[in-house]
């Protein structure tokens, strides 16, 4: 766990320090928020050396678009994971660098709803994203799980919860919708 002096800088203020070029700021919240975006990547493409890329290509889009930041549409470290989530989904579509195995080895690789729900409840209690996620109903937790935290599509999550695609999109949306409201 990461204990943040109390003089310490927040994301927030590191983000508008590197808009305005300053590089010192960029290894501080390399220091701050990297082992957690290495996380978020880790569970998404599931090999350490593409999550390691994703967080690089992260900071690199941090530095470049740091102007681009707003602490008044949200905090830094939802921009950042934003951010890194977006790339290592891409690096999934992608594919050029993924490797293709069969269904007895995928089985053995993890189970991605496991997965999610371990994320789920490794959350603070007092986290307000957890008490949202718990107002939803389970299934409609599952998916929203499935698809953000393990970067599964519609279409996978909905053969993982043995689910019509149209009813899983429908949960997802209606999650979606019903999260946004209660963080808001």
């Amino acid at each position: 766990m990461l204990l943040l002096m109390p003089d310490a800088p927040d994301t927030n203020a590191l983000l508008i320090r590197i808009a305005q070029g300053d590089k010192p700021a960029l290894a501080d919240l390399f220091a701050l928020e990297s082992a957690r975006l290495i996380g978020i990547a880790l569970r998404i493409v599931r090999r350490r050396d593409l999550a390691e890329e994703v967080v690089q290509e992260t900071f690199v889009a941090a530095w470049r678009k740091a102007d681009q930041f707003d602490p008044a549409q949200g905090h830094g470290r939802a921009w950042l994971t934003t951010i890194a989530r977006n790339r290592a989904l891409n690096l999934l579509r992608d594919g050029s660098r993924m490797e293709y195995h069969d269904a007895d080895v995928l089985a053995d690789m993890g189970d991605r709803l496991g997965d999610a729900m371990a994320a789920f409840q490794t959350l603070s209690d007092r986290d307000a994203l957890k008490h949202c996620l718990n107002l939803l109903d389970e299934p409609r937790r599952r998916a929203i799980l499935l698809c953000y935290v393990t970067g599964l599509n519609h279409g996978e999550a909905a053969a993982t919860m043995n689910a019509p695609l149209g009813t899983v999109k429908a949960w997802i949306r209606r999650g979606t919708i019903a999260l946004q409201e209660c963080l808001s």
